[in-house]
């Protein structure tokens, strides 16, 4: 099965970046690039919290309206959220209105200060799985052993709703490994990015 596409600006992408006009956007300047800030790589766990059972579509349309309404995905702003904070997320019409979600998503900062009071980096805790690879084809697999080993210790650290289909996910997105189909152009600008990458300690 063919996983490329070709963009209208005459370069092989794959193919569900040609699914709608936002998606190239997304894929070339974010989806797989390495991410070492803390408050970013947070951001990216909630929105994948969120997309669960939703299309990306929805929630890539509705990102600016998270970041707003969860004060920049601010770590210690979220932790801080109580009951009236949530009742406020509800009322809002711009993001998912999910109480579970949000109340995992405050849960999750909470974790989250935790790690970084400990160790420092919540990013140097992520970068540790990142040499658990396999050989299987880009977009051809559902999980990894770092993704089933990384949602297991997250859950043991008591972060919520982060099962290893999710978690694989977040490490997709994040950068934690390439996969951009074979032939996509963005492969090689990341494997370079990948080369150069250093996890903070």
């Amino acid at each position: 099965m063919l996983l490329t596409v070709i963009g209208t600006d005459g370069r092989p992408r794959c193919r569900w970046a040609a699914v709608t006009p936002e998606f190239p956007d997304y894929h070339d300047r974010e989806w797989g690039w390495p991410v070492v800030d803390d408050r970013m790589l947070f951001e990216k766990m909630c929105v994948e919290n969120f997309q669960s059972g939703l299309s990306w579509r929805t929630i890539l349309a509705k990102r600016e309206n998270f970041r707003s309404a969860f004060d920049g995905f601010d770590l210690r702003e979220v932790a801080n959220l109580d009951d009236n904070d949530i009742g406020r997320l509800l009322a809002d019409e711009g993001i998912v209105r999910h109480r579970g979600k949000i109340e995992i998503v405050i849960n999750n900062a909470r974790r989250t200060c935790e790690v970084i009071q400990e160790e420092g980096s919540f990013a140097a805790i992520i970068g540790l799985y990142e040499s658990a690879k396999d050989d299987a084809l880009p977009q051809m697999r559902s999980k990894l052993p770092a993704s089933e080993t990384l949602s297991r210790d997250l859950r043991k650290l008591g972060f919520k709703f982060v099962g290893s289909t999710t978690v694989y996910a977040f490490i997709k997105a994040m950068g934690l490994i390439i996969d951009h189909a074979e032939g996509c152009w963005m492969r090689k600008e990341l494997e370079t990015a990948h080369n150069t990458h250093r996890t903070p300690t």
